[in-house]
Protein backbone atom coordinates (compact mmCIF):
# COMPACT_ATOMS: atom_id res chain seq x y z
CA UNK A 1 0.00 0.00 0.00
CA UNK A 2 2.95 2.20 0.44
CA UNK A 3 4.47 2.07 -2.57
CA UNK A 4 1.24 2.28 -4.65
CA UNK A 5 0.40 5.83 -2.61
CA UNK A 6 3.49 7.11 -1.72
CA UNK A 7 5.89 5.14 -4.07
CA UNK A 8 8.43 3.62 -1.87
CA UNK A 9 8.16 2.06 1.49
CA UNK A 10 8.47 4.38 4.65
CA UNK A 11 10.61 4.81 7.13
CA UNK A 12 9.17 5.04 10.98
CA UNK A 13 9.52 4.33 14.40
CA UNK A 14 7.54 2.05 17.17
CA UNK A 15 5.30 4.13 18.90
CA UNK A 16 2.08 3.98 21.34
CA UNK A 17 -0.44 5.93 20.81
CA UNK A 18 -2.93 6.41 24.30
CA UNK A 19 -6.54 7.26 24.50
CA UNK A 20 -7.91 5.40 21.57
CA UNK A 21 -8.63 2.07 20.45
CA UNK A 22 -9.01 0.50 16.34
CA UNK A 23 -12.19 -0.10 15.07
CA UNK A 24 -13.17 -0.88 11.72
CA UNK A 25 -14.84 0.84 9.21
CA UNK A 26 -16.66 0.17 5.52
CA UNK A 27 -15.59 2.08 3.09
CA UNK A 28 -17.89 3.32 -0.13
CA UNK A 29 -15.58 5.30 -2.09
CA UNK A 30 -14.77 2.62 -5.22
CA UNK A 31 -11.64 4.39 -5.67
CA UNK A 32 -10.00 3.61 -2.09
CA UNK A 33 -11.16 0.33 -2.72
CA UNK A 34 -9.37 -0.40 -5.45
CA UNK A 35 -6.54 0.89 -4.04
CA UNK A 36 -6.14 -0.86 -0.90
CA UNK A 37 -8.72 -3.85 -2.10
CA UNK A 38 -11.00 -4.39 0.76
CA UNK A 39 -14.02 -1.98 1.87
CA UNK A 40 -13.20 -2.95 5.78
CA UNK A 41 -10.63 -0.34 7.05
CA UNK A 42 -9.29 0.28 10.65
CA UNK A 43 -10.48 3.65 12.29
CA UNK A 44 -8.57 5.13 15.67
CA UNK A 45 -11.25 6.34 17.66
CA UNK A 46 -10.58 8.31 20.57
CA UNK A 47 -12.12 6.95 24.32
CA UNK A 48 -9.99 9.09 26.64
CA UNK A 49 -9.25 5.94 28.62
CA UNK A 50 -5.31 6.07 29.51
CA UNK A 51 -5.66 1.98 29.38
CA UNK A 52 -6.87 2.08 25.87
CA UNK A 53 -3.52 1.83 23.75
CA UNK A 54 -2.43 1.67 20.39
CA UNK A 55 0.26 0.15 19.12
CA UNK A 56 2.21 1.40 15.60
CA UNK A 57 4.76 3.44 13.49
CA UNK A 58 5.12 7.03 12.98
CA UNK A 59 6.24 7.81 9.71
CA UNK A 60 9.01 10.16 8.39
CA UNK A 61 6.71 11.81 5.26
CA UNK A 62 7.48 14.72 3.72
CA UNK A 63 4.73 17.62 3.13
CA UNK A 64 3.65 16.36 -0.19
CA UNK A 65 3.31 13.04 0.76
CA UNK A 66 1.38 14.13 3.77
CA UNK A 67 -1.15 15.87 1.06
CA UNK A 68 -1.14 12.43 -0.68
CA UNK A 69 -2.10 10.80 3.27
CA UNK A 70 -5.08 13.43 2.43
CA UNK A 71 -6.49 13.07 -0.65
CA UNK A 72 -6.98 9.44 -0.16
CA UNK A 73 -8.62 9.33 3.33
CA UNK A 74 -12.27 9.57 3.09
CA UNK A 75 -14.55 11.82 4.21
CA UNK A 76 -14.88 9.51 7.73
CA UNK A 77 -11.41 10.55 8.75
CA UNK A 78 -10.19 13.23 9.96
CA UNK A 79 -6.32 14.20 10.33
CA UNK A 80 -5.23 15.27 14.01
CA UNK A 81 -1.76 16.33 16.04
CA UNK A 82 -1.64 13.51 18.73
CA UNK A 83 1.28 12.92 21.31
CA UNK A 84 2.68 9.43 21.68
CA UNK A 85 3.52 7.52 24.76
CA UNK A 86 7.07 8.67 24.31
CA UNK A 87 5.74 12.68 24.17
CA UNK A 88 6.24 12.08 19.81
CA UNK A 89 4.05 14.59 18.57
CA UNK A 90 2.38 12.84 14.97
CA UNK A 91 -0.59 13.12 12.61
CA UNK A 92 -3.16 10.71 13.22
CA UNK A 93 -6.34 9.89 10.69
CA UNK A 94 -8.94 9.49 13.15
CA UNK A 95 -13.19 8.84 13.26
CA UNK A 96 -14.55 12.35 12.65
CA UNK A 97 -17.67 10.90 14.90
CA UNK A 98 -16.24 12.04 18.07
Amino acid sequence: MQESLFGRILVGTKEELPGYKVEKLKIKNQAVIEKSGTDMHPILVQTGKPQDVVAGMVFEITQAELEKADEYEVDDYRRTLATMSSGTQAWIYCSTKE
